[in-house]
């Protein structure tokens, strides 16, 4: 099966390397605790605690496969080496979205470090697809599941 990379900023890939050095060294061993505690209990078939725990311990070890596979294969995206005043992963980018009339200012990251609540949008949405490589008063057609709209590239922050 063949890798597929995994696009970060600088930022997003140290979280994600933070992320897997806590569950590695703290939250394992708190699990651990919790598992010994429960197990002090006794019958193990009707113990809610050990159970919980098990579980808890199964999300804790599948996140920490999920996220060495990321950082594994990560490509940390270098401001540097991209050309200015074109809209790439990292980019801040101010915007007039046509269909909603709005104006809106998100920055651009790997899917993996997107949040909306953040302002951060992934390089994979419709509009993060749409506005990669665009410049500064450029007019893009987003392609989007219901309906396409355009968006004017306000600035690049």
């Amino acid at each position: 099966m063949a890798s597929k990379e995994v696009l970060y900023t600088r930022e997003g890939y140290e979280e994600a390397v933070e992320r897997l050095e806590y569950l590695k060294t703290k939250k394992r061993h708190e699990i651990a605790a919790k598992i010994k505690a429960a197990r002090e209990f006794g019958d193990l078939s009707e113990n809610a605690e050990y159970e919980e725990a098990k579980q808890e311990q199964g999300f804790v070890e599948g996140e920490i496969v999920e996220l060495e596979y990321k950082i594994k294969n990560a490509k940390i995206i270098d401001e540097k080496t991209i050309p200015g005043g074109v809209i790439h992963i990292g980019s801040t980018v101010k915007f007039y979205d046509s269909d909603m009339e709005e104006e809106y200012t998100f920055t651009i990251v790997g899917s993996d470090e997107a949040d909306l609540d953040e302002g951060r949008i992934s390089n994979e949405s419709p509009v993060g697809k749409a506005i990669i490589g665009a410049k500064k008063g450029d007019t893009v057609k987003v392609v989007a599941p219901f309906g396409d709209y355009e968006v004017k590239i306000l600035d690049i922050l």
